[in-house]
Order: structure tokens, then C-alpha cells, then sequence
């Protein structure tokens, strides 16, 4: 409008004008730049005047000369015309590796509140987002856990590089080898008088000095609509020669480099070393506390001090031997017959940060531009579990970049109010109208007025009775005959292990002003409960679930086998893993057809879960699937690993047992002979013969055999029996109906295995059977919610679904950690089918939000932002619906009372006070626990020297009872 009042006549500007009526995208901003140059200085200055962006004074001519006017018009008319890049934007084009700039920038990764006085930090404010209890959207709460996580990570990132670099001991060595080096306190003066090199005296574990400089192999082109390269590759040369043998297996052995690992390289410059110790902390105010240094950790004059120039990070690609293997592929790890790797030399292909390439080639990342890369010569590498956040990173971006459309359907609708705070926050629970509602319009859920299977839950019926107090049992339909039966007929029948299906009748809902009345007459047992239960055989040659469970512990599990969101708060020793085991068991046997993923903070609290599933006995290996790299230490009696390849290399085994019974039941009807084998069309070729085998041979014998059993009543059935050969029967042996039946289960049950292995044949290389493997075979599906965001994207490519998700430790995982194994499969692509896009049926969160938190280094994030606050903390203290298991079997009673107090109602299992061992003394200890007051704890870790060995030794509770 200002143009078209004052300069509807003026040329330049009418292209700026006709331009469009409202602010327009940056993309656009070289459009106006060339317009703008064409107009004349005074023409810049009095439309910015008009559209009053500067003032009319002259105040800005006194600090702004002549020949930068132009430029500052134009900039001004640029700021005000175009509109800023969205926040989505930027993180696209963001490096996700953080850089010298960040790591030692105090504005951006401010130091621990550890090492800052109680005055300053009570009195500082920080520029960080918050982890609340609710959030606007999805979007809100992705780029707070984003900014969090970045932070918190280059926080324990720079704490590793520092604690490297230091360790390497980095000197100065000139062309005359007069060596300078600057250690601990030491001030030394770096002389930089003709030419010199880096030379390292120190070593460490987590650290190498690079063999040659790093070499880019590969740039690629951007890909459509962006400006970074689509791809950026580089390899060095690490060399083992003068290593130990420690120091070799640290790197390329068991836990050595693997694909996927996250590797910084640094520059380390000795020549611009200044020296010298850490300056002293500000407003030290505790009282007999003398200045104390700053930590070198949180020192933003470390780099200066030390020569580090640059730190770039990388992602590995694959690790060769300099015969060519390569090491890092899982095949050759995996391989008992491998050759040793040939020489001592390493070579690395690794990823680097696209993004962070771009910016170096501008001259905006390092002003040395791309020779930065030239002049790296370190490389650092972390441990594995405080490595992920890249993959982490990678998913929120992803996410984000997508509009939060992928979190719509990946997420039910009854389960996004809870995630973001808002709503009723028992709207997913079992228990609710919603979820009823849901369970009777979707299926694969119990309908709420159906018996739900809870299996072997019941150790007997009389286990049945005690997991209902107060309730009107009606068992099989009869009350057991209570009027018919004697007391020594109904206490066998009570002590005989059956399978159950229970129906638990609620009262009818009353008014809402008698709700509170009649949940009171509920609980004292005026209005009694109905409970319905059936009973079915119980499998033999298994060892089913072994546990009596407590009422509380049943109840969790009925809310875990019903849809919708389950709490389950496990005080230590209380058999949250016994009771997450039950309820995978039980999905297991009731939904045949869903998948059921399991997700821990730790490799070892996943292991053991998943061992205690195994040890049950009635869940099949072949539908169980480890991801992850914590498999090699998981103790089972399967000849094969759990892992993808493992499982595909058992499949391929059973499939040549399986082939070899259908070739001795072949030999034994004398269909082929034990010659026939192979090409020559046996049926015991592949499992494709095998499935005809069985059409035009077994099941035609099957429904011969029953067909003369319908025709003659009084026929003898094992003289009419046809596979009396291949069973090692007599011609004469006596046989009913169920036995022959039994036979032909066991048969139907081999080519019905062989069936499920066909696709096997089909498809050639190992990743697309272990691929197929993942998204079509396995049921039980085991990862860490580190793996769960390092697999996510190559898991939403394969189309991988699950139904049920249950997750132990939950109250030690981040927010954003907990959220991301929620969003591992796209919607349903049929949405007509179902009310709701996710398949998404049960989410279980099994912890406690009174026992350790997620680990946060730095507490300014922890205290300030919140981040140590867990998504199954946060829903806790939101008031969603949780169910706390009540008796623990742990510890001994003494020991159980330092804590109890902190739950509502924890008490102890029997076998507590009657187990002799938890009445035997501790060796060589007066008491059952002792205590230990430490004065001044978080001042005395502080005023530690770094090089000294010190070794505190603080027990609150000793005790040798073993878990």
C-alpha cells in the first residue's frame, strides 16, 4: 500500500508491489534482492521511513557510514518483507552432531548446577524449554525433548572428548624435537617458531590418533528441494601396531566398532596451545570452602587450553582389515569359521553430517572451510548406551518434518489426550466407558461381556478363589456342586492345574450421587462382585507359569490382557517381571494372529525378562525375535541366537528336520524310496513338495480312515490305522479314536510348520529373509528403546505392525525414550474398518517412578527442565490410573521397612517370614543393615582432585540375600 501511495510511478519498485498482498516465503528472498538492488538509495531510505521500520530521526546516521546504507536498507526491508523459516525448517537443515561451537558455548549447554554455587544458582534464569505434565500438541512436546536431548547429550559428549584429549596428553613437537607440553597445572608457553607437528604421549581407552589424514569418498548431489548433500562419505586409517592387546579388543573385538556406531574426530592443534589451569569458580559462598577450579568439563576455555580446533561427528559405515573383510558386517561376526583379520591396520568408512558438510563448504561451520576435515587427526568414541541420541534426534526430526502426520496414525485416538496431559486422565483405562466402547468396536479384543483368558494365571481353582476376595465365584458353570461333591472330591478337583477364562461382572453403575456410596459397599463387600469362571485342560509337556500370583498382581494382569493403557507401579521385589512375563504369555495363546513388542531401558533387564518367557515352555522360539546388540548375553537352551540372522539360520535347521520326518513318512508309505532325494521330485525336496505331499497323500488317508470309521461302528481302530509304520505300531495294537486323533495333530502340525517356512525358499538374501522374519514370522519382538529409535525408520519402511506394546522400566526411561517405541508402524491403511488409525490395541508401562529416574549428567536440565521426569512418572503424578502391586518377596522384613513407607499399602509374602534363609544372620555383619552419613557428599565429590584415585564406598543397605 506504502508503494502504491507514494511510488505507483517509480519502475523498480512495481514488481515489488504486484509482488502479492501478504509476507512472503524466504525461498523467495533472491527475487526481492534483485529488485531491491535497482532502487536508489534515498527511494530505500524514506520507504522504510514510511512503512516506519526506522526512525525519522537521524540518530542512526551517526554509527552507520556512508557506504553500509544501502545494505542496512535493504537488509531492514528483506527482515520485515519475508517471512522467517519455521522451526520444522530449521531442524531439517540442522546438524545433528554437535561441534566446538556448541559444546563449549556456556549459552547453549550451560554448565551443571553441581558446579555452581547455591547463590547463583538459585538466582540464574536459563534459556531452556520445560517438560511439563501437559503440552499444545505433539509438536510442542517434540521440539522441547528435542532441544533437551540435544543439549544434554553434547553435554556428555564434551565431558568425553575432555576427559580423551586429556588422557592423549597432545605436545608440541618442532622440526628440531624440542618437545612442549602442557599438563594438569602446568603453565607452559607453546613456542610456534618454524614448522612443527602434533605428537600424542598419553593414551586412552575411548581414543586414537588417526594413521592418515581423513579422505572424503563420496559427495552427493542434494536431493530435490534441498540445499545439503544427499550423502557424505570419508574413510581413515586407524592403525593397532603399538596397541595393546587390551586396547585392541576395546576396538575391534566383542564391543569394538560396529556398524551404526557414532564416532567424533577432533582436531588437535599443539602449536595454539595456551595452557595453563582452569579459572577458579565465581561466588563460591560455602562456608571453609577455598576457590575451587573449574571443573575441566564445564570449562569454556578447555579448548583453547588444550588446542582442540574442531570436532566433527560421523556415523560407521563399515570397518575392513587391510586384506578387504569386512569386520563390521554381522554375518562375518557371526561366522564360527572366520579368519582371523589380516595386519594391524583398520580401515573406516564412515557417514559424516551432511548438513554440517554444507555448512563448512559455505564458510559458515569453520572458517577453515572444507580443509577442517584435512586437518582432523583424532578420533573418540563412546560407550554404547550413552551413544544413541543421534538415532533419537533423527526420529523427532522425522517426525516433525512429516506434520506430526505420522504420529496421528501411529498413536490411538484414546491414547493422545494421555500423552499430552489433557482430558480425562482415565479415559484409557480398562475400566472406562471409552475403552468398553472400543473393545466391542474393534477386533482382536475380548468384548468387555466375554470371558477374558487368563490361561495359566491359576495355579488350581482354590488360587482362583484367593485372587478374588470378597467375589461370588461360579466355577464351570455349577458353583462346583458344592451340594453333591464331598470335601475329598472338591480339594482334588481344587489342586488339579487347569487353564481358565474369567468374567468378572461388575455391579450395575448407579447414579452419580450414589457413586461414591456404592463403591464404599463395594469394597466392604455389601454388594458382592460376580466372578464366572470356565476351565479348559491344561497343555501337557510345558512348564507354564509357576507363580501364585497376589490379588493385586491378577488384577494387573487383567488390566494388561484388556485394552487401552495399563500403569503398573512394582515396589523392589514385588514380581513386576513375573507379572509382565504372564501377560505377554497370555497375549501369546489368546491373540494367535497380533505381535506383541517388548521394550526396557537396559540389555539386561530385557534379557532376563525374555529368558523368563522362554523358561515357561509353551511359547514356540520361532515366533521370538531379539533385536539388538545385548543378545550375546542372553542364556537360553536354543542352539541358535535370537538374533535376525540366528533366527533365520534356526528356521533353516528346523526346515531340514522337518523335511527329513517328511521323508521317513514318505519312505514309510511307500511313496519314495530312502534313494529318492533331491531334484528328482521327493517330497521331502522342499517344503513346496512337501505341502503337495500332504494334500494328495496324508490328508487323503485321513479322510479314508475316517470315512470307515462312520461306516463300520464295531471296526477295530488301530487295525485300520495308515500310518502304523512310520509310529512304530504292531498291525494288532489297540487304539481309540482320540489317540489316532492325537497322530494326525502331530503330522498336521509338521506341514503346517513347513507351510510357514515356504517364503524362506522364495527369498535369497539373508536381509530379506530377516526382513520377512520381522514383519510376517516373528510374534514377540524384544528390543531397548535405544534400538527402538536407532530401527525406527528402517521398521516404518518394512511396514512392521504390532498390537500390543509392553514396557518394563518405564520410570527409567526419558519422556521422549518412552514415546518413540509408540510410533514404530504406520496407521491402517483401510481407515473405513475401524473407527481409529492406529492398530495400536494395549500399551503397558510396568516401573517405579520412586526408584531411580532416567540419567541426566547435567542437573541443570534435570531440576530446571525437567528432564529426569519419565513419561511414566509424568502420567503418574497427571493422576492416570495405576495399579501398585502390594507384597514383596525380596527382602527380609527389617530391610522392607526402610522403604515401605514410601508406598501405600506394602507388605510381605509369607515365605518372607517362614524361608530359613531370611532368618540366617549376615556373615561378618552385627546388624541387617547399616547406614552411612557422609557429611558435605555433593562438596567433597567436588573438591576431588582428578588425578588421584579415590574411591568412596557409600552402602545404605547390606544385606546377602540374592534376587
Amino acid at each position: 500500500k506504502i508503494i502504491h501511495r507514494y511510488y505507483d510511478t517509480y519502475d523498480p519498485l512495481l514488481d515489488v508491489m504486484y509482488a502479492g498482498v501478504t509476507r512472503i516465503i524466504s525461498q523467495q528472498s533472491d527475487f526481492f534482492k534483485l529488485a531491491l538492488d535497482t532502487c536508489e538509495l534515498e527511494i530505500l531510505e524514506q520507504l522504510c521511513m514510511k512503512l516506519r521500520l526506522v526512525e525519522d530521526d537521524v540518530s542512526y546516521k551517526y554509527f552507520l557510514q556512508e557506504e553500509h546504507k544501502e545494505v542496512f536498507f535493504k537488509k531492514v526491508l528483506l527482515h520485515y518483507i519475508l517471512s522467517p523459516p519455521t522451526k520444522n525448517t530449521i531442524l531439517a537443515t540442522q546438524p545433528l552432531y554437535p561441534t566446538e561451537r556448541m559444546l563449549w558455548n556456556p549459552h547453549l549447554v550451560p554448565p551443571s548446577l553441581n558446579f555452581i554455587s547455591s547463590k547463583v544458582a538459585t538466582t540464574t534464569t536459563l534459556n531452556l524449554p520445560k517438560l511439563n505434565t501437559s503440552f499444545v500438541d505433539m509438536s510442542d512436546y517434540l521440539l522441547r525433548c528435542y532441544t533437551l536431548v540435544q543439549l544434554e547429550s553434547a553435554y556428555g559428549i564434551r565431558g568425553d572428548i575432555v576427559d580423551a584429549v586429556k588422557r592423549m596428553r597432545p605436545v608440541y613437537r618442532s622440526n628440531d624435537y624440542t618437545q612442549q607440553s602442557v599438563y594438569d597445572d602446568e603453565d607452559v608457553e607453546v613456542q610456534q617458531e618454524g614448522g612443527g607437528t602434533t605428537k600424542f604421549q598419553g593414551w586412552a581407552k575411548m581414543s586414537l590418533e588417526l594413521y592418515s589424514p581423513l579422505e572424503l569418498k563420496v559427495v552427493a548431489p542434494p536431493k530435490l528441494g534441498t540445499h545439503i548433500p544427499g550423502k557424505v562419505e570419508a574413510e581413515f586409517v586407524l592403525d593397532f601396531q603399538n596397541c595393546g592387546e587390551r586396547l585392541r579388543k576395546e576396538w575391534y573385538e566383542v564391543d569394538g566398532l560396529k556398524e551404526f556406531d557414532n564416532l567424533f574426530l577432533g582436531c588437535v592443534d599443539a602449536a595454539v596451545m595456551t595452557g595453563g589451569s582452569a579459572p577458579y569458580m565465581p561466588n563460591s559462598s560455602h562456608k571453609n570452602q577455598q576457590r575451587r577450579p573449574i571443573p575441566d568439563e564445564e570449562d569454556a576455555t578447555f579448548p583453547k587450553r588444550f588446542g582442540i580446533t574442531a570436532i566433527r561427528g560421523c556415523m560407521v559405515l563399515q570397518v575392513r582389515d587391510e586384506n578387504g573383510t569386512i569386520l563390521s558386517d554381522p554375518s562375518y561376526q557371526l561366522d564360527e569359521g572366520k579368519k582371523p583379520p589380516k595386519g594391524n591396520k583398520r580401515f573406516v568408512r564412515v557417514a559424516l553430517d551432511a548438513a554440517q558438510y554444507a555448512a563448512d563448504a559455505n564458510g559458515t561451520g569453520s572458517p577453515l572451510g572444507l580443509d577442517v576435515y584435512k586437518s582432523l587427526n583424532i578420533v573418540i568414541r563412546r560407550h554404547g548406551r550413552e551413544n544413541n541420541f543421534k538415532a533419537t534426534l533423527e526420529t523427532i526430526r522425522s517426525l516433525l518434518s512429516g506434520g506430526t502426520t505420522d504420529i496421528h496414525q501411529s498413536i490411538p485416538k484414546w491414547l493422545k489426550p494421555i500423552l499430552l496431559g489433557v482430558g480425562d486422565v482415565s479415559s484409557a483405562s480398562y475400566t472406562s466407558n471409552n475403552m468398553k466402547v472400543f473393545a466391542k468396536q474393534t477386533v482382536g479384543v475380548t468384548d468387555p461381556d466375554a470371558k477374558l483368558d487368563y490361561g495359566d494365571t491359576f495355579l488350581d481353582g482354590g488360587h482362583l478363589r484367593e485372587s478374588f476376595p470378597g467375589c461370588d465365584i461360579l466355577l464351570d458353570d455349577d458353583e462346583m456342586k458344592k451340594e453333591e461333591a464331598d470335601v475329598a472330591a472338591k480339594e482334588q478337583q481344587l489342586q488339579k492345574r487347569k487353564n481358565y477364562r474369567v468374567r468378572v461382572i461388575d455391579p450395575p453403575m448407579m447414579t452419580s450421587n450414589n457413586a461414591t456410596a456404592q463403591e464404599k459397599k463395594v469394597e466392604d463387600g455389601t454388594i458382592p462382585i460376580k466372578v464366572e469362571a470356565t476351565s479348559y485342560p491344561f497343555p501337557s509337556g510345558i512348564n507354564g507359569n509357576p507363580i501364585r500370583f497376589t490379588p493385586v498382581q491378577v488384577k494387573a494382569i487383567r488390566s494388561g490382557l484388556s485394552p487401552g493403557l495399563t500403569l503398573i507401579v512394582g515396589p523392589p521385589g514385588t514380581g513386576k517381571t513375573d507379572v509382565a512375563v504372564q501377560i505377554i504369555a497370555n497375549l501369546y495363546h489368546s491373540f494367535p494372529t497380533q505381535r506383541t513388542v517388548l521394550v526396557t531401558h537396559s540389555n539386561a533387564a530385557l534379557n532376563d525378562l525374555f529368558e523368563k518367557v522362554m523358561a515357561r515352555g509353551d511359547v514356540d522360539e520361532r515366533y521370538m525375535l531379539r533385536l539388538g546388540a545385548g543378545e550375546r548375553d542372553l542364556q537360553t537352551t536354543s542352539k541358535h541366537d535370537f538374533t535376525k540372522t540366528g533366527r533365520v539360520a534356526h528356521i533353516l535347521s528346523r526346515r531340514a528336520e522337518l523335511l527329513e520326518i517328511v521323508q521317513c513318512l514318505s519312505e514309510s508309505l511307500g511313496v519314495s524310496g530312502a534313494a529318492e532325494r533331491g531334484v528328482d521330485g521327493s517330497p521331502s525336496y522342499t517344503c513346496e513338495t512337501a505341502g503337495y505331499f500332504n494334500m494328495h497323500h496324508i490328508q487323503k488317508r485321513i479322510v479314508m480312515f475316517e470315512e470307515k470309521l462312520q461306516e463300520e461302528e464295531k471296526v477295530a481302530v488301530g487295525s485300520i490305522f495308515p500310518f502304523k509304520r512310520y509310529f512304530g505300531l504292531d498291525d494288532n495294537v489297540a487304539m481309540t479314536k482320540e489317540g489316532a486323533k492325537a497322530k494326525f495333530d502331530t503330522l498336521n502340525e509338521v506341514f503346517s510348520e513347513l507351510a510357514e517356512y515356504r517364503p524362506l525358499e522364495l527369498l535369497r538374501s539373508q536381509r530379506q529373509r530377516t526382513d520377512y522374519l520381522l514383519t510376517k514370522q516373528a510374534r514377540i519382538v524384544a528390543m531397548t528403546c535405544t534400538h527402538a529409535a536407532i530401527a525406527r525408520s528402517h521398521l516404518v519402511d518394512l511396514g512392521f505392525q504390532y498390537d500390543n506394546i509392553v514396557m518394563e522400566e518405564a520410570g527409567q526411561m526419558l519422556d521422549v525414550e518412552t514415546c518413540i517405541p509408540l510410533l514404530l508402524q504406520k496407521g491402517e491403511s483401510d481407515r473405513s474398518l475401524s473407527s481409529l488409525s492406529s492398530r495400536l490395541k494395549r500399551v503397558c508401562l510396568i516401573g517405579d517412578h520412586h526408584q531411580l529416574p532416567p540419567v541426566v549428567k547435567n542437573m541443570s536440565f534435570s531440576k530446571y527442565s525437567n528432564l529426569d521426569q519419565s513419561l511414566f512418572t509424568r502420567l503418574i503424578r497427571l493422576g492416570v490410573p495405576s495399579i501398585e502391586l502390594d507384597r514383596q518377596g525380596r527382602a527380609r522384613p527389617d530391610i522392607a521397612k526402610l522403604y515401605s513407607w514410601r508406598y501405600r499399602n506394602l507388605g510381605d509374602l509369607d515365605h518372607v517370614n517362614t524361608r530359613p534363609i531370611f532368618k540366617k544372620a549376615n556373615t561378618g555383619f552385627a546388624y541387617t543393615y547399616q547406614i552411612v552419613n557422609v557429611e558435605d557428599f555433593e562438596v567433597r565429590l567436588c573438591q576431588m582432585n582428578e588425578n588421584m584415585l579415590v574411591t568412596v564406598d557409600i552402602s545404605f543397605m547390606i544385606f546377602s540375600l540374592s534376587c
